[in-house]
């Protein structure tokens, strides 16, 4: 599965409550739209720890990398190498 796809997955079952929003792109903004919080964040970052083996660094939990499916799977593939 790709990358993309296993972030969506985790945003739709954690975040939409399963509830696959057809309209989250991949650039919409998690924090402006209500979708993830602070707390969220968290979650997410946990995640993607653990799903694919890569450390998130304290100076990287920025809304460059976190705030919407484009830029954390962005961030993913960069991390990963």
């Amino acid at each position: 599965m790709e990358i993309r796809e296993k972030i969506k997955g985790f945003i739709v079952e954690n975040f939409l409550f399963g509830k696959d929003d057809a309209s989250l792109g991949d650039d919409d903004s998690f924090l402006e739209s209500g979708i993830i919080d602070s707390t969220g964040v968290l979650e997410v970052v946990g995640f993607i720890e653990d799903e694919f083996g890569i450390e998130v660094l304290d100076e990287e939990l920025v809304p460059d990398n976190f705030d919407s499916l484009g830029r954390l799977v962005a961030y993913v593939t960069k991390k990963k190498g």
